[in-house]
């Protein structure tokens, strides 16, 4: 019987046969300033949560790469790899040279596991301070900063205690009158430094210590034997926030469009100084913020050309996934990027609205890569968003709308099925659901697994493989043509 999930994928009514993948634009090479990548494939930064508390590559790192680069794509981008030597979870880092080991060690594997057909990115990210969301009562006990405003509404309240008392008895209609928005927003949400929050000394230097963080964490990687940087100019996150209309800064690096690109353009330099000409050097940000206030199409039109002229080596364009408009978490935890419908935008399920999830950021792509084509300028642009179809990938390259397409969930689902596609196995392909089930465990910061891969008809189960706790699998299922 069909799984009633995958009735409602983009339909496949036949894969290609080997001749015809043989000469698809999709399994062409293509260049990356310095770099040429031997088909236009390309799995995306996606992080896995399995790495040490202190940022360690482990070997359930070296698993998760290990088995993507086995299928042979044109590119792997590493997950978001933090600039700083800072706490920050089981996430990868490159902020020291003690991560320098490891990471060689991931080059190393993947390049063994591809035949040394697959180039390997790495994304850099930096990103800012997020508090869990308190218990009421001890957001006002303890967090919450009095002011005069606080006072003037609760008249009733004398002294500080009586006043912190009486805002955690008031409903949250009575805080939204009471306390600034930022203020009921940390109370909702817990608490979340902005690159706006210019009174703060760590948050005014941000343009001045950047640049270098960027540099000497990619210094390493070089050493580490990557083949490119990916800069991390999307989503949530420092260097998107510093691009995003809502940029306020009024210290030259806020406001109007041309001060909130000098942050990210002065990155850029930093990183392309650092590195050696052969080290590829580009950014993946938004074609569209989709919030209220921030940042759309027409001004990520502008963000490319000024990318493309500055002399990035490619732009990877995504959506959305942003914490303004984010749901606001459970006391205890921290609010989550993609909850809200900039994130739905961002990783989109069949049941989105019209036209469905299948290549749903592509208009905006293909707008950007039009206005760097009518700049006079050529870099490669990467488009992605629910694509899981060989014609669906072979349309967009033909018709010039990006010159390499990615794939994330599809690739999770199933990490062979682009050599599937050139091998002539297509019917083989184990095709994602599209659920975000990978999702809600990085949601949880669980590690990150498919549903698909417990469940793969027909496909051996070693077992000895690797499982979590909870029995489910941390890679996907070998295979081997027949």
């Amino acid at each position: 019987m069909t799984d009633r999930r995958l009735t409602r994928l983009l339909p496949v009514e036949r894969w290609p046969t080997v001749a015809e993948a043989q000469v698809a634009r999709w399994f062409q090479p293509v260049d990356l300033g310095p770099v040429r990548a031997l088909t236009r494939t390309w799995v995306p930064a996606m992080v896995p949560w399995r790495a040490t508390g202190e940022g360690l590559v482990t070997p359930a790192v070296l698993g998760w790469y290990e088995r993507f680069a086995q299928g042979r794509p044109g590119v792997i981008v590493v997950e978001a790899t933090g600039i700083r030597d800072v706490p920050s979870g089981p996430l990868l880092r490159a902020g020291h040279d003690r991560f320098i080991e490891g990471l060689s060690r991931l080059t190393e594997t993947v390049r063994r596991a591809s035949g040394g057909r697959t180039k390997l990115f790495i994304q850099l990210i930096d990103f800012l301070a997020i508090k869990r969301r308190p218990p009421k009562d001890k957001f006002f006990a303890q967090h919450l900063v009095l002011t005069e405003r606080h006072r003037e509404h609760l008249s009733g309240a004398r002294s500080d205690a009586e006043v912190r008392a009486a805002l955690a008895a008031a409903d949250d209609d009575t805080l939204r009158q009471v306390l600034t928005a930022r203020e009921f927003d940390a109370y909702a949400r817990g608490l979340r430094e902005r690159v706006t929050d210019t009174h703060l000394p760590h948050i005014a230097e941000l343009p001045r210590v950047l640049p270098e963080l960027f540099a000497s964490a990619a210094r390493r990687c070089e050493q580490a034997g990557f083949d490119g940087i990916e800069l991390h100019f999307a989503h949530a996150y420092t260097m998107a926030s510093f691009l995003s209309a809502l940029n306020d800064r009024t210290d030259g690096y806020g406001g109007a469009l041309e001060h909130r690109l000098r942050a990210p353009l002065e990155v850029f330099a930093a990183t392309r100084a650092a590195v050696s000409p052969r080290v590829a050097v580009g950014c993946r940000y938004l074609a569209d913020e989709i919030i209220e206030g921030g940042s759309h199409v027409d001004e990520a039109v502008e963000y490319g050309v000024r990318f493309a002229r500055a002399g990035f080596d490619f732009i990877s364009l995504s959506r959305g996934g942003k914490f303004e408009d984010a749901r606001p978490p459970k006391v205890g935890q921290a609010v989550y990027p993609y909850t809200g419908p900039s994130g739905h935008e961002c990783m989109p399920t069949p049941m989105i609205s019209a036209p469905g999830p299948w290549g749903r950021n592509v208009p905006a792509v293909a707008r950007v890569k039009k206005g760097i084509v009518e700049a006079g300028l050529a870099t490669p642009v990467v488009a992605c968003g629910g694509i899981s179809s060989f014609w669906q990938a072979e349309a967009i390259l033909g018709e010039g709308e990006a010159d390499i397409v990615a794939s994330a969930r599809q690739s999770i689902a199933d990490p062979d099925w682009f050599r599937k596609i050139q091998l002539g196995h297509g019917d083989e392909i184990r095709r994602c659901f599209f659920t975000n089930y990978c999702e809600g465990l990085d949601q949880s910061h669980e590690v990150v697994t498919c549903q698909r891969w417990d469940r793969a008809k027909g496909e051996p189960d070693d077992l000895r493989v690797t499982r979590t706790e909870d029995g489910r699998r941390t890679v996907a299922p070998p295979w081997s043509p027949s």
